[in-house]
């Protein structure tokens, strides 16, 4: 028996996957960057920043917008279902959402920069696969996420730049306590 549904059908299962996926993508976005690590922390404070660094207010904003499209733009493939290539797009989409919300503990939590390197040219990779495959599915899919690839090509650059400008950054005690000696 075939599965034929009407553009109303169609549409609601969009809203419906839209109404789960965005929230969650936003979520677990809002969580990786709160638990994962801190921008105010003592030991990002003291590294050397690249002249490219923006205000810090910009990443807030920024992550919002682009956790919001990335979520629309898995809900437009998820209720792709005649699509031959919506599995192996789901997929890419999982692993490259874990690669990125990887990122933040290892570099504001762990305090690790050439770590945290690796996991965003991972990431950069992971994202280009699952552009390409979004687009085959839904070419507005995939163009929903054509700025979080500029802005995780553009957060490669500054992961660089801030290796190359503080190459011996240890990590830090954030805890506050201090150790004195009288002599």
């Amino acid at each position: 028996m075939n599965r034929l549904a009407s553009p109303a059908q169609l549409r609601a299962s969009l809203i419906r996957w839209a109404l789960f996926l965005v929230p969650l993508t936003m979520l677990l976005g809002f969580l990786a960057g709160t638990v994962g690590g801190d921008a105010d922390s003592a030991w990002f404070q003291s590294l050397d920043k690249p002249s490219t660094f923006p205000p810090p207010a910009t990443f807030g904003i920024v992550w919002t917008i682009l956790y919001a499209m990335m979520g629309f733009a898995f809900a437009m493939v998820c209720a792709a279902w005649g699509s031959r290539l919506r599995t192996w797009a789901i997929i890419a989409f999982l692993v490259k959402f874990a690669i990125n919300l990887t990122w933040s503990p290892i570099f504001f939590g762990q305090q690790q920069i050439e770590a945290a390197l690796y996991v965003i040219i991972a990431l950069d990779v992971a994202l280009i696969v699952t552009v390409v495959l979004f687009f085959k599915v839904r070419k507005w899919a995939g163009i929903l996420l054509l700025p979080y690839l500029a802005w995780a090509l553009f957060a490669t650059l500054l992961n660089w730049q801030f290796l190359q400008l503080n190459p011996d950054a240890t990590p830090m005690d954030d805890t506050g306590a201090v150790q004195s000696f009288e002599i």
